[in-house]
């Protein structure tokens, strides 16, 4: 019961991710509230190429809610440098403690 809880729950989030963010979806498992998560633009060179992919970063978020670290795991490097430079404009509500997520990121022409 409890897994499906779970699973029902990852799949809200989902949703709800999707509806707030067109053309990609960024997942993550956590606790934090998020206060701004701006879309990462589709890149234009990327749209000429008609280039699709999900770039998938492990980030830190700091105690007082700013992204403080991020790791990329995998991606095409188009779409790796706009979803880097619009997580330094992403903010969490304040916790006790530095937390660790991975979010998800795809794009599609």
């Amino acid at each position: 019961m409890k897994t499906t809880n779970r699973i029902k729950r990852a799949l809200s989030a989902v949703l709800l991710m999707g509806m707030s963010l067109p053309g990609l979806t960024a997942l993550a498992q956590e606790a934090r509230k998020p206060i701004s998560r701006p879309a990462p633009p589709y890149p234009d060179a990327a749209k000429r190429l008609m280039l699709s992919g999900t770039v998938k970063v492990q980030v830190v978020i700091a105690a007082d809610g700013l992204i403080k670290e991020t790791k990329i795991i995998g991606g095409h490097p188009l779409f790796v440098n706009t979803v880097e430079e619009t997580l330094k404009k992403w903010r969490y509500a304040p916790a006790s403690s530095d937390t660790t997520v991975q979010l998800e990121f795809d794009f599609h022409p």
